[in-house]
């Protein structure tokens, strides 16, 4: 587990703790809200709101009322689950303007704050230490973990707008299914990440050297 703890100094000066711009860090704690709540709303939909599983109690209560089928007790159960829906459609586009948010600021961030910069520095850290080497193994492994969170959530934003719009687009229509396979696939993977990242962070505060890390993404380092 301690190759996921993040590392708070910079691994080319060990002197120094690591910088972390106000974009980037509102960038973190927003698209972390964003994620949060657009993940509210799978569970919500998987669980309360579920027509397959409310189906039946929207029949009931309407029942108590007056007559009513299947048909009518679905519908209406359909129609809260699109509500839903509605507001994790909302929470996507937000993420899909927090990813380009993030891609223009990787153009203008400090050279020494860009994350390829970081991620291409850890690399050759790796490659040419000889001392201390897990530490340059540490850094390149959480550097590469982040790569891969970066891929996911480009797809997730890319798979979402596509689900958001193929009633408007015939050709996205045409492999709905596919995409919607890829978009719940990939959020597994993106829950995966929040996990070890929690983790890591978690272990991080508890071992010396590394204490620091959340107040570092809070007030720069």
């Amino acid at each position: 587990m301690a190759i996921i703890t993040p590392v708070r100094k910079d691994i080319k000066h060990p002197q120094s703790v690591k910088k972390n711009s106000a974009p980037l860090r509102l960038w973190h704690w927003v698209n972390m809200m964003v994620i949060s709540g657009s993940l509210i709303t799978v569970l919500i939909n998987s669980t309360i709101t579920d027509k397959h599983a409310i189906t039946g109690l929207v029949k009931s209560k309407i029942q108590e009322a007056k007559g009513v089928d299947n048909d009518i007790s679905r519908s209406v159960a359909g129609a809260l689950e699109d509500k839903v829906w509605a507001v994790h459609i909302y929470f996507g586009y937000c993420l899909a303007a927090l990813l380009l948010f993030r891609i223009v600021l990787e153009l203008f961030q400090l050279a020494d704050q860009k994350f390829i910069c970081r991620l291409k520095e850890a690399a050759v850290q790796f490659k040419q230490t000889k001392k201390n080497r897990q530490l340059a193994l540490h850094e390149f492994t959480v550097k590469v973990i982040y790569a891969l969170f970066y891929c996911l959530l480009t797809i997730m934003v890319v798979t979402g707008l596509s689900l958001a719009f193929d009633d408007d687009v015939p050709a996205l229509k045409s492999i709905h299914h596919q995409v919607i396979s890829v978009h719940g696939f990939c959020m597994y993977l993106i829950l995966a990440f929040i996990v070890v990242h929690l983790a890591g962070v978690f272990l991080a505060e508890r071992k010396k050297g590394s204490r620091g890390i959340v107040s570092d993404m809070i007030n720069g380092g």
